[in-house]
């Protein structure tokens, strides 16, 4: 869908690694141990936890769906046609 994926947590890199590597995921994870970047974008949670939000930016830099309620079973389901429709846009 000419789309990159970048995951986001508060982990550390070793903590990161681990995780990519038993969940199999073929994306990476990326590392904000000081929580600036969650706090920059209103996800911190309970000290230091995010809270699991998608961000949409396109290749401008523009915001351009954020979503709240993720639901870690549809969610690549429901990402792929959020990125269906605004691609048509």
């Amino acid at each position: 869908m000419n789309a990159e994926l970048y995951g986001l947590s508060t982990d550390d890199v070793v903590s990161q690694a681990k995780f990519v590597k038993a969940q199999e995921l073929n994306f990476p994870l990326l590392s904000d141990p000081d929580g600036s970047f969650a706090r920059k974008y209103g996800v911190l949670w309970r000290g230091s936890l995010t809270r699991r939000v998608t961000f949409v930016i396109d290749p401008k830099g523009v915001l351009r769906a954020i979503d709240t309620e993720v639901d870690v079973k549809r969610h690549g389901r429901d990402l792929v046609e959020l990125l269906r429709k605004l691609q048509v846009q």
